[in-house]
């Protein structure tokens, strides 16, 4: 018995760390086989809620089968294969999403708060990297065949500086993993981020922060 009352803050602090491991592994485990997603439901919860017929076509979709235009500012376009467009992964904690970029296009920086995200590249080559918590760049050019891992929640770009279009196949582990562009999210929130705010943040002008959520207006 004294053995196990020395042995109990190790123990207890083994099962702090696996709970914690659990709780930031991804999304939360599913509780039966599938839950196809009733997308039309008003219920708010953690995902959405099921829905009580279901075919083979909510588990499919072939919207990352083509190319998706890259003539817009950024020369690059997400196309994300997830829970709002493949209700059967509901619960799964999983999806798919095709970049593609047209030569220099860039996909900024960017965070996805649910998920880690890895790559894998269907042609061209790309300078891809993310930043760690210690402001460390982590970076390389992948080519065609290659995969790469961005982690959870850490600031990551991709970019191509070569001659033709280049696309990858993006791996999630999450059904939704969100995404909040660093620029976007700063530059172009609804109600804005104050100006003073900004222009301490990145040591510029309150001039300079009008002039750069210009560019992030919407368009008329």
């Amino acid at each position: 018995m004294a053995t196990f009352r020395k042995m109990l803050p190790l123990i207890m602090a083994l099962l702090a760390i696996f709970n914690s491991d659990k709780a930031c592994a991804g999304d939360p485990d599913m509780l039966q086989d599938i839950c196809v997603a009733d997308l039309t439901s008003t219920v708010k919860v953690n995902g959405f809620p099921c829905k009580n017929m279901f075919s083979a076509a909510d588990f499919s979709s072939m919207v990352i089968s083509k190319p998706g235009a890259t003539n817009n500012t950024f020369g690059s376009l997400v196309t994300g294969a997830n829970v709002q467009g493949i209700p059967g992964l509901n619960t799964l904690g999983v999806s798919l999403a095709r970049i593609d970029y047209a030569p220099g296009g860039i996909n900024p920086p960017h965070v996805h708060p649910r998920a880690t995200e890895m790559v894998y590249v269907l042609q061209g080559q790309l300078d891809v990297g993310f930043i760690t918590t210690a402001n460390v760049l982590v970076a390389k050019r992948i080519v065609q065949g290659e995969v790469f891992a961005f982690p959870r929640g850490l600031v990551h770009f991709q970019k191509n500086n070569g001659g033709v279009p280049a696309a990858v196949i993006a791996g999630f582990n999450s059904q939704l993993p969100g995404t909040q562009s660093i620029a976007t999210t700063l530059f172009a929130a609804s109600p804005g981020v104050p100006d003073d705010v900004l222009a301490q943040a990145f040591q510029i002008g309150t001039m300079q922060v009008q002039q750069i959520k210009s560019k992030f207006a919407p368009k008329k």
